[in-house]
């Protein structure tokens, strides 16, 4: 099973997110062959971050659970909340797969809430984009119900970046500055 994971930063949490650098992604490293996608969020000035996305394989709720609740920065207060969801990898593929790289281009985390109450009809396929680099529904916990999407893209700027989502099926859409992750 699949999951989304988005750790949005605490206020203030900056230095203390930098003391546990080492020690997340120690822990990310226990995930490696699970893991879809990684990577911070920023501030719009590029530089701040804002919080920290993951999307991991995972065998079941319970184990994903423990995975956003066990993470370092989560267990020291560095997050003010998370957004755990069931996630479906429309693209069948990895980041790192990702034929436009890592480096070249600005890339972003678009994610697309659903309007309620009725959340049951979800966009069927990813746009035409090579610019995606996930792509996926983001679904209740057992995974009958479509309540967003979630989406990493490269595009040239943020206004652009929200076009993969079409914006009258959703509450709200988020668009926000991300970096692949990892070791550096």
């Amino acid at each position: 099973m699949e999951f989304f994971c988005y750790h949005r930063d605490r206020p203030g949490s900056l230095a203390l997110r930098e003391q546990l650098q080492e020690e997340h992604w120690s822990y990310m490293d226990l995930f490696a062959e699970q893991l879809i996608a990684r990577g911070p969020t920023f501030a719009a000035d590029g530089e701040t971050p804002t919080g920290s996305v993951h999307i991991v394989d995972l065998p079941d709720p319970a184990a994903a659970r423990a995975f956003a609740f066990d993470e370092p920065n989560y267990q020291a207060g560095a997050y003010r909340d998370v957004l755990l969801r069931r996630w479906r990898n429309m693209l069948g593929r990895t980041m790192w797969d990702f034929p436009g790289g890592a480096d070249e281009g600005n890339r972003y985390m678009v994610l697309g809430l659903g309007l309620g109450p009725d959340r049951t009809a979800a966009p069927a396929e990813p746009p035409e984009n090579d610019e995606l680099i996930a792509y996926g529904p983001l679904l209740s916990d057992d995974g009958t119900a479509w309540l967003g999407t979630a989406a990493l893209v490269r595009a040239p700027d943020a206004a652009t970046a929200r076009t993969v989502l079409e914006s009258a099926v959703y509450a709200d859409v988020e668009v926000h500055d991300w970096e692949f992750g990892g070791r550096r």
